[in-house]
């Protein structure tokens, strides 16, 4: 589930900007860079099964382009996973309970037992195999398809959701960001997606509000 070896996912905003680096801290978080439900559907990366291809070998799961084959029903299947996800975690950084719902009722800011079904469904399915080298080193899964990388990634929600970092799903403290992350440091008072970003952006704006007040 979470790895804080893993080296994160290279971003490059919407529209332009420079490209900072950016670690959730979980695989099923990773996901939720490609695009989210509404009100931020304009973010959308996923129109394609060549575009969830091109995500892989920059997830910790690091598989090459061709490592999984993706139909466009399994496209659409995992974009209706990511977006549960999505409303599971917001809800979960912004302190919404996690327990038992009723049927279609909504959890604090977002998620509802359909969101955790959905999960549950992929879940269901086989997941990608892992293999090991000769060497005794991970080797990337045997070829597999959209089902099973789904199956993969519900795991991996589960996993987060139900263990020890399930409290520590955070949103950036950025009020114009809403990228979320699991807080893997071991203090555990991470506030920014990136220091490279919003962190920095933080530190220049406290820097002139002090400087203008000492004017």
């Amino acid at each position: 589930m979470t790895d804080e070896r893993a080296p994160g996912l290279i971003l490059h905003p919407p529209g332009g900007g420079t490209a900072f680096h950016f670690d959730p801290g979980a695989l099923c978080l990773e996901l939720l860079t490609t695009g989210a439900p509404a009100p931020y559907t304009r973010y959308e990366t996923l129109h394609r099964p060549a575009d969830l291809a091109g995500w892989l070998p920059q997830s910790r799961l690091g598989l090459p382009y061709e490592a999984v084959r993706i139909s466009d029903e399994q496209l659409a299947g995992i974009r209706t996973l990511r977006d549960a996800l999505w409303r599971l975690a917001a809800t979960r950084a912004g302190g919404g309970a996690p327990g038992l719902l009723d049927s279609g009722r909504s959890a604090g800011a977002g998620g509802t037992a359909d969101d955790y079904a959905v999960l549950n469904r992929a879940a269901a399915l086989p997941p990608l195999a892992p293999q090991i080298a000769p060497d005794g080193t991970p080797a990337p899964p045997l070829p597999g398809d959209g089902a099973q990388l789904a199956s993969t990634v519900a795991r991996d929600a589960i996993a987060l959701f139900t263990g020890p970092y399930a409290e520590r799903v955070r949103e950036c403290g950025a009020h114009n960001c809403h990228l979320l992350f699991v807080d893997t440091s071991r203090p555990g008072r991470r506030r920014w997606c990136s220091m490279e970003r919003c962190g920095n952006r933080h530190k220049v704006r406290a820097l002139r509000a002090r400087r203008e007040q000492a004017e």
